[in-house]
């Protein structure tokens, strides 16, 4: 702790006596100044106590000088009795008194430099103090950091040693950890800081405390936020610097080792695919101790490359928790295989993503396939989930893209369409009537409210405009799937 007015006055060996501003004892010392300028403000940084004989006291009135030291930022002045002056002016001692600002009296017997060598002294050891307590901080950081590999322990040791509380956020600004668990309060205004851009580089205020907020790893991918009522002092930040760099060390070579991971585990899917079960299950149960036992679930959730990637890191935690969830990425979709033991809760965990899941199956490139066709059409209807049985109930319409379907139409109908838009008959009304009484002509055309001749003169004049036979069953079924689309 800083060297104080209060703990100056206390060494007797020095003799000082407050003359006035004994309220403000507790203000720190930066360093010491002896000055006999009317007004030296302008070769001071604050927080100094000057040290003067009163050389040139009384070329102006007691209170301006006062006033402009204060402004200045000093901390207190000290006034050297015996040379110049026998005792501090009594103006100079009201004018002090009146602006609460700290004076001293320095007795004959006690040199300016004793008081310089005794603030030296104590800022000397005030510096050391820190540098031990940085470099034990340190330790127990790095220790903490190769015994524990979950950040919490990192971030918790860090709010002792700080005297404070600590957040980890993800690089979307959520709470991954707090130190202590009430320190996720002050997550919102946190936020709201890094919304600023201000935070990150220095100190900022947050409502009330002090706050450091350091980026973590090369590409920001997180946040280390430390803050504290009072202040962090050199030590402090050092210890928040040393904690940024372990985790940001850490989170790199997670990243390095998932990048691997994920190459296996793709390489283990495609075995699955290509119908290695054995071979792929021996390794998942070595390599990840995963053990789904078929018959399995398929879940294939597709969306932006960002949503894909966040939705792995949920999975690396559900696969944790669950040793039947097996997932891999697999043509720019993730794949998740669960056993018969496991459901499909994940999904509620996982945002922007669009999921289809596929029944129950031995066969895990069938159970892709279903998956992969669920998950594009609940994509295309804009469904964040789809079950296959649900998808393929919905027939031959559901298993085709709406824009696919549309240009599939619009080219085997449109010469009926255009010669429907001239006015010159409705054959394609006259068309869905016939096909959806399977081609009877009797009741057909006493649907439509015609002959059954007219009806087939209308039959025949779309078959010569759309060039098709209209007695193949297969001409039918497209003109069917056309005009339904």
């Amino acid at each position: 702790m800083a060297l104080t007015l209060e703990a100056l006055v206390a060494q007797r060996s020095l003799g000082l006596r407050v003359l006035a501003g004994r309220a403000e004892l507790g203000r720190e010392i930066a360093w010491v100044h002896p000055t006999e300028l009317a007004d030296p403000t302008v070769f001071l940084d604050g927080g100094e106590l000057l040290l003067t004989t009163g050389l040139t006291s009384g070329a102006e009135p007691a209170g301006d000088y006062v006033r402009r030291l204060a402004a200045a930022g000093v901390t207190g002045l000290g006034f050297g009795v015996g040379l110049s002056h026998d005792a501090v002016p009594p103006g100079l001692v009201a004018a002090a008194e009146a602006a609460a600002f700290p004076l001293l009296e320095v007795p004959p017997p006690t040199p300016f430099i004793a008081i310089t060598k005794a603030v030296s002294s104590a800022l000397a050891e005030e510096r050391y103090a820190e540098v031990v307590r940085t470099g034990k901080g340190q330790q127990e950081l790095t220790r903490t950091a190769l015994r524990h590999r979950a950040p919490g322990a990192l971030a918790r040791k860090l709010a002792r040693l700080v005297d404070g509380w600590v957040l980890l956020l993800d690089g979307g600004g959520s709470v991954r950890e707090a130190a202590p668990a009430s320190a996720r309060a002050m997550a919102t205004a946190v936020n709201a800081e890094l919304g600023t851009g201000k935070a990150g580089t220095g100190l900022v205020s947050i409502a009330g405390d002090e706050v450091v907020v350091q980026a973590l790893g090369t590409r920001a991918s997180g946040f280390l936020v430390a803050g504290t009522s009072t202040t962090f002092g050199a030590a402090g930040r050092h210890l928040i610097a040393t904690a940024a760099a372990l985790l940001s060390l850490a989170m790199e070579q997670d990243r390095a080792r998932g990048t691997t991971l994920r190459g296996l585990r793709t390489g283990l899917f495609e075995l699955l695919l290509a119908g290695q079960d054995e071979l792929a299950l021996t390794v998942l149960r070595s390599a990840f101790g995963t053990n789904p036992d078929p018959p399995w679930t398929l879940t294939v959730l597709t969306g932006p490359a960002k949503d894909r990637a966040a939705a792995a890191d949920v999975l690396e935690t559900v696969a944790d928790e669950d040793q039947s969830v097996f997932f891999a990425e697999h043509s720019s979709v993730l794949v998740v295989l669960t056993g018969e033991r496991s459901g499909q809760a994940f999904i509620e965990r996982i945002a922007g993503l669009h999921a289809g899941v596929s029944p129950s199956t031995t066969d895990v490139a069938t159970g892709f396939r279903q998956a992969r066709q669920a998950a594009d059409a609940a994509m295309v209807a804009g469904k964040p989930l789809l079950h296959f049985t649900e998808h393929a109930g919905n027939g031959v319409l559901g298993l085709l893209g709406s824009d696919t379907a549309v240009a599939f139409a619009d080219a085997v109908l449109g010469p009926l369409r255009e010669h429907d838009a001239e006015g010159r008959g409705a054959l394609a009304d006259s068309l869905r009537c016939w096909l959806e009484h399977n081609g009877h002509w009797d009741t057909s055309a006493a649907r439509l409210g015609i002959h059954r001749h007219t009806l087939r003169n209308r039959m025949a004049k779309t078959a010569r405009i759309l060039g098709r036979d209209l007695d193949s069953p297969g001409v039918r079924a497209e003109l069917w799937l056309a005009l339904n689309v």
